[in-house]
């Protein structure tokens, strides 16, 4: 199975999309104002002690505050407390933990008061970003994920991925990581580490180390709300998680992203340098690798399954409901029994996927259509949960009931992929009244004659739906090619599904965009086009 990460760049940040032998299985939109995601550390105030929660909200800048829960403080709460202290107040304080007496562990059915108090300072990691009405949620167990370990501080513990299962692996890397891993440090052993040698272990712990002591010097100037250290962005975390044998390619359309990536790569994968490209086309990255096409088609409340049937999918504020049916491959099968056996495996499949896709959280009940034979229920919760493997996020799956439900809970950690693809017609704005699109190619031919006589341009680039890029090019003699013999000026034309059928843009020489505003008196039959300077 090949991997491709194609990474787009745009004014309001990063669109990631991680295909999976050219089919979309992972789709991440990072923007540039999201100053709070799953791994930042900020030093954050303590706003107010709940009692009745056993919790406490806690002011880190954002504006809601967020909710730190007292089984979240970690038993080494009050060493942690201890070294913020001595890294603000000591000149020569160490970030290294090895001279740090540890104090005693809290009790952990104790109270939140006995700990917290109103307006102290801690130090405090997001492991739930903000999500609709509600705040980030917090964590006082700090942790820095590596490519291959996670470093936790005010620790001693190694631990192994329970998916190393190897008893002869699980114990050389715990040898291992013993002999390099300083004092008060635990460490976590991820997968992706098995078969590692110590060399590829040491420097990543060498980093996560280097990070950890940028973090204690931002800790020992920083004020309240301060984040002291941030987690790798969307696209550099995705492949700190996923690269591995199988990704064929990494593309990305930034010439700055692509130096950040190269870099970031370099330091943890030189080998894997030699499939990061720049894509540096004139097709915009996501049409070229038909991926606009397959989010509009995937995101939609209906979504077809591959072989017939289609899901219907819901979202309400407590769970979401996925319902399968059928659709036309309902005659397709000898019975009826086959039939709901055939749709269900392939839409056990699709939920899976879609689950990865608009990154589903919380309670999740799928309806699969109904089947008699309990070893067919028996199948289809085996393939789902053979599917939920390729899943990064926590999940868990109970079988299906005797009325075809399945019931799923999925870690949610950040709020839901959402994009609309229910489209007001750009023509009769709603109305269900289409007067005027035949008027379209109007208003492009006099947009074309105006910017090429009345301002000279030397050439345009037009962006226009596909339907219409057929009307200009079709036949021996297109419009596009009488253009030419009539302007002695070329216009590029170029395939744009994300524009609706009456809408272009137009792109000069320089490959800026042109605003045009479009006055509907018409003069002479023909639309007044007007170039907004």
């Amino acid at each position: 199975m090949s991997n491709e990460l194609i990474i787009n760049s745009t004014q309001d940040g990063e669109r990631i999309a991680l295909l999976q032998d050219k089919r979309l299985v992972e789709f991440h939109h990072e923007k540039k104002d999201t100053n709070y995601i799953v791994g930042d550390i900020f030093l954050g105030t303590v706003k107010k002690v709940m009692p009745g929660l056993n919790a406490a909200f806690i002011d880190i800048g954002y504006q809601k505050d967020a909710f730190l829960h007292y089984h979240d403080l970690g038993a080494n709460i009050k060493t942690l407390n201890k070294f913020i202290k001595v890294a603000q107040t000591q000149k020569n304080a160490s970030p290294k933990l090895n001279q740090l007496k540890f104090e005693p562990e809290i009790d952990k059915l104790g109270k939140i008061a006995d700990v917290l108090k109103k307006g102290q300072q801690l130090l405090v990691q997001i492991v739930k970003e903000p999500i609709s009405t509600k705040g980030p949620r917090l964590s006082c167990e700090l942790s820095l994920a590596g490519r291959y370990l996670v470093l936790v501080p005010f620790s001693n513990t190694v631990s192994v991925s329970k998916k190393i299962v190897s008893k002869e692996e699980r114990t050389r890397l715990k040898r291992l990581i013993m002999s390099i891993k300083p004092e008060n440090f635990g460490v976590i052993i991820r997968t992706v580490a098995e078969g590692r040698e110590v060399a590829e272990l040491d420097r990543d712990m060498r980093n996560m180390l280097d990070n950890w002591d940028e973090g204690f010097k931002a800790l020992k100037t920083a004020k309240t709300s301060d984040k002291v250290i941030g987690e790798l962005g969307r696209s550099s975390s995705i492949l700190r998680d996923l690269l591995n044998e199988s990704f064929d390619n990494i593309i990305v359309d930034d010439v700055q992203l692509y130096e950040e990536i190269k870099t970031y790569i370099g330091s943890i994968a030189p080998d894997k340098l030699k499939i990061l490209k720049h894509y540096a086309g004139k097709t915009k990255t996501f049409e070229h690798f038909n991926i606009e096409k397959q989010l509009k088609a995937a995101f939609g409340k209906t979504v077809t399954i591959p072989g017939g049937g289609y899901l219907v999918i819901e979202h309400t504020e407590a769970l979401h409901v996925v319902d399968v049916n059928s659709g036309n491959k309902s005659n397709t099968e000898t019975d009826q029994e086959a039939t709901a056996l055939h749709v269900n495996m392939m839409a056990a499949r699709e939920v899976a996927r879609q689950l990865r896709l608009r990154d589903i959280g919380g309670i999740i009940v799928v309806d699969f259509i109904d089947m008699k034979s309990p070893e067919n229920r028996q199948r289809i919760y085996e393939v789902f949960k053979e599917e939920l493997k390729k899943d990064r996020s926590k999940s868990t799956v109970l079988p299906i009931s005797k009325f075809g439900l399945m019931q799923i809970t999925r870690q949610r950690v950040r709020p839901e992929q959402n994009i609309i693809t229910g489209e007001v017609c750009p023509t009769c704005n709603g109305t269900g009244k289409i007067t005027a699109s035949i008027l379209v190619t109007d208003e492009i031919d006099a947009a074309v004659d105006d910017l090429l006589t009345s301002h000279n341009h030397k050439s345009l680039e037009l962006y226009i739906h596909p339907f219409v890029y057929a009307y200009y090019t079709k036949g021996f003699i297109s419009k596009q090619t009488k253009w030419f013999f009539k302007y002695f000026k070329w216009v590029k034309l170029v395939k744009d599904t994300s524009l609706g059928l009456t809408d272009f843009k137009v792109m000069d020489d320089r490959g800026d965009e042109i605003e045009l505003r479009t006055a509907f008196a018409e003069v002479n039959g023909i639309p007044e086009i007007e170039e907004v300077i």
